[in-house]
């Protein structure tokens, strides 16, 4: 029997991974759109730990009403993979059996969507929503929460020149992007950052200081660096980590790392420019939605449930150029989509 035909469908809704600005936005249009389909909508508190614990509420138009603009999720979030044991994720799978859910939707990044792309594999019927402020989920230009956040750095980036220039210093910044570097790319570029450290492309300790000093011997008195947590750069002492262990998908606390602070020293040792450090930190993925990813998750959200009412199970939808087309789970997952080199290239014009 199709979804149309059922006198009761049942969809469950998820958010899962690290909060970021949108998620509000794509909660709302699959709940309304849901309401109109004549079904019953399922929120599943705190991701796949809310699946565990079967810990959910029916969701109505009053949950969504004037939660557009505001950021984070009223679902809440953890980082929970029910993968982990077999027990845990023999419950998860359970979910849809006997009177449980018809379909979920599970909006997230990477690993949220990997852990759907596994049930839509043993034959469940899930569908997936993209969203990261890292911007590194395969099969799709933008995901969720990325141009909110790239605002965000943007804007810090024009209050930091003006209190970098008047001190005639050196500024680090520090923005997330754990394998990717388009937070740095995108927003260094439009922030007009005069040197972008990221993952992607290798770096020297003595290029970024000759590039500094040069810009120093040309008369430019202060710099502002952008570097991605994640980055790695070569003849900068890597630091032990504060803490140990990680998340239950095997991500550590790059926090721990300093890695602002020891470029940022290493700076200062090596062209003598007082140099200070900015780590923009939970700053970037808190507070309200742009327009755009406001648009987005309501574009993103309404497709999913028509998804769900097609029956495209194991896939997503996803922004290429202008238009929201389907993609398999099995493209977004597994590796991260890497900073596009040509953008990288036009960045550099202006080191």
């Amino acid at each position: 029997m199709s979804s149309s035909e059922q006198p009761t469908f049942k969809l469950g809704l998820l958010t899962g991974g690290g909060d970021c600005p949108g998620l509000n936005a794509a909660i709302r249009a699959v709940v309304r759109k849901s309401i109109i389909n004549g079904w019953q909508i399922m929120g599943f508190r705190n991701g796949w730990a809310g699946i565990l614990e079967r810990d959910y509420f029916e969701m109505t138009d009053r949950h969504v009403s004037g939660i557009l603009n505001q950021g984070g999720t009223m679902l809440g979030t953890s980082r929970t993979d029910p993968r982990k044991t077999k027990g845990n994720y023999e419950k998860a799978r359970s979910i849809f059996e006997g009177p449980g859910l018809d379909a979920l939707i599970a909006i997230g990044g990477d690993d949220t969507l990997s852990v759907a792309n596994q049930l839509a594999a043993d034959g469940h019927p899930v569908v997936g929503i993209p969203k990261t402020m890292d911007n590194d989920v395969q099969g799709t230009d933008y995901c969720i929460g990325f141009d909110s956040a790239v605002t965000r750095v943007t804007e810090a980036l024009d209050f930091l020149h003006t209190t970098a220039s008047s001190h005639h210093r050196a500024m680090v910044v520090e923005v997330m992007g754990r394998d990717a570097g388009w937070v740095a790319t995108i927003a260094g570029l439009a922030g007009g950052a005069d040197y972008i450290v990221i993952p992607e492309v290798a770096a020297q300790l003595d290029d970024i200081l000759g590039r500094l000093n040069m810009r120093r011997d040309q008369g430019k008195d202060f710099s502002i660096i952008v570097i991605s947590e994640g980055a790695r750069i070569e003849g900068l002492e890597e630091a032990e980590a504060r803490v140990s262990g990680s998340d239950e998908f095997g991500h550590v606390d790059l926090s721990s790392k300093e890695l602002g602070r020891r470029l940022a020293n290493a700076i200062e040792d090596g062209t003598g420019m007082e140099t200070r450090v900015t780590v923009l930190g939970h700053v970037q993925r808190g507070g309200p939605p742009s327009v755009f990813d406001r648009v987005l998750a309501t574009r993103l959200g309404v497709t999913a449930v028509r998804m769900v009412r097609n029956q495209r199970w194991g896939y997503m939808p996803a922004l290429q150029g202008r238009d929201i087309v389907e993609v398999p789970l099995t493209q977004a997952v597994g590796t991260n989509r890497k900073v596009d080199l040509d953008l990288y290239e036009v960045a550099e014009i202006f080191f």
